[in-house]
């Protein structure tokens, strides 16, 4: 019978010089922000051309982007996971360096961003053609491809931090892991692996493929919320529930019914899209 695996507790700080200390979970961000705009100068230059998004529009893009990633992640975690704590702790909201992001939080925040920055940008999808629903629809589709790397980026830093962990399994399985940051001793899956690996890598390459070809308005993140929505639904079954929260109602994780509501919009996005056109003002 082999033994798991040990999660080999890498020290969180990554480079420290001095009094500065840059953690591995910050590297993630960089490299997640690097992989969007490095995708999106790659979309401008030949995929996309369609969208009319300039470099320009891009390096604006990244800060808006940047700025409903942290403020939904963050508030998203304060709403929909311990609500009763911080109203208690009100001053502990803005504590980022204790952790504490919720992606479907961080979702809706980049989804305002783009309400935002669409509305904004009367070129997006041909000079004055489109309405400002068009453009929003022509901009969620050139960022939907760009979004899962930085997602698997994430997740490795995730596991990297030894947080996040599976639940219990067979000891002798060859994923089996031991988290010792969980205190038990007991053998579990890496699904911050697993999610690295759906909700980031084959994500990306479904959706880099899907939106090779020019697709009707809203169809490229309709994949993205169904995609992102169905791997993230079946890989809960294997990741521990928080424990302040554990199982909700039908044995569902917090994550799992979250992301229920994304799976039924990217359906309806797909079904949709193609019924749709956005050329009036």
């Amino acid at each position: 019978m082999s033994s798991p695996w040990v999660h080999p507790q890498f020290d969180p700080i990554a480079i420290a010089l001095g009094p500065l200390a840059i953690h591995w979970y910050g590297l993630m961000y960089l490299c997640a922000f690097g992989a969007f705009y490095g995708l999106g100068r790659l979309q401008i230059a030949g995929r996309a051309a369609h969208t009319g998004m300039t470099v320009r529009d891009l390096d604006d893009l990244l800060l808006w982007g940047a700025l409903g990633v942290v403020l939904g992640g963050r508030l998203g975690y304060v709403l929909f996971y311990k609500p009763d704590h911080y109203l208690q702790n009100p001053a502990e909201i803005l504590a980022l360096w204790q952790g504490g992001m919720a992606f479907h939080g961080g979702l809706l925040g980049v989804i305002l961003a783009m309400v935002g920055f669409s509305a904004s940008r009367t070129h997006l999808g041909g000079q004055g053609r489109l309405s400002r629903t068009g453009r929003f629809w022509v901009l969620a589709d050139f960022v939907a491809p760009l979004v899962p790397l930085g997602l698997a980026f994430g997740r490795l830093g995730n596991f990297i931090n030894g947080e996040l962990w599976g639940r219990t399994t067979d000891p002798s399985a060859p994923w089996a892991m031991v988290f010792p940051l969980a205190g038990d001793g007991l053998a579990r899956h890496p699904s911050q692996l697993y999610q690295m690996a759906l909700e980031g890598l084959v994500l990306f390459g479904l959706l880099w493929w899907f939106s090779a070809r020019r697709r009707p308005a809203g169809q490229v993140a309709g994949l993205f919320m169904l995609g992102y929505g169905l791997a993230r639904f079946v890989v809960e079954f294997a990741r521990e529930p928080d424990a302040f929260l554990g199982l909700l109602s039908m044995g569902l994780s917090m994550g799992q019914w979250l992301s229920l509501p994304m799976i039924a919009v990217g359906l309806a996005l797909l079904w949709w899209a193609p019924r749709r056109e956005y050329t009036d003002r």
